[in-house]
């Protein structure tokens, strides 16, 4: 079903995996009256990049809730992680967390690849993208860009024909988003699948 995504007077519709059209809200309704609607608060952007791929979902254990009275809910790292020694299995659990994570702050692609299976196995499942990228880059990782100190990239321009994969920011517009950072997110669509949704 052709579904037509707004944010602050911009809309994109979408068709399947794809991209149909792109503008003004109006124009896309009007062309395409029986089209589902989305409405969202603040606006509709190309989504971000994660500079921090590896950093966040393979050098970082994502606790389960049910452990969070044994280990807490932020991310465990360096010798930590190491003691914890996480098996297979509770990896792929903790990548799969990670992965949620970054829906969560309109992450549509990370970068680096994976190398573990079960992180490439995450990844692929959720639909995230993955680009290359020249070593490890300045900042903190972070699933927020823009807490990290970091570089903060955005995916390509929003096209007709065009993957479906965008993320809309509860802002008024992007000059604020560094200010309230990137948990602003309130939707994360990734092939055209509304993949994050802010409760």
């Amino acid at each position: 079903m052709l579904t037509i995504h707004t944010a602050g007077g911009r809309g994109v519709a979408v068709d399947g995996a794809l991209i149909a059209a792109v503008g003004p809200y109006e124009e896309l309704i009007a062309a395409r009256p029986g089209a589902r609607v989305r409405r969202w608060p603040g606006v509709l952007t190309p989504g971000l990049i994660n500079p921090y791929g590896p950093e966040l979902l393979e050098e970082a254990y994502h606790p389960d809730p049910r452990e969070a009275d044994e280990l807490g809910t932020e991310p465990i790292t360096g010798a930590a992680l190491a003691a914890l020694a996480p098996a297979e299995a509770r990896r792929g659990g903790s990548a799969r967390r990670g992965v949620q994570r970054l829906l969560a702050h309109g992450t549509v692609a990370v970068a680096g690849e994976p190398r573990t299976p079960a992180v490439r196995d995450a990844v692929r499942r959720a639909g995230l993208g993955v680009v290359p990228r020249d070593g490890r880059p300045e900042g903190v990782p972070s699933p927020d860009p823009f807490a990290s100190g970091g570089p903060v990239v955005w995916a390509g321009p929003l096209r007709a024909g065009g993957p479906a994969r965008f993320a809309v920011f509860d802002v008024p517009d992007l000059a604020e988003l560094p200010a309230r950072g990137a948990s602003a997110c309130v939707a994360t669509v990734l092939d055209g699948r509304l993949v994050y949704r802010a409760a």
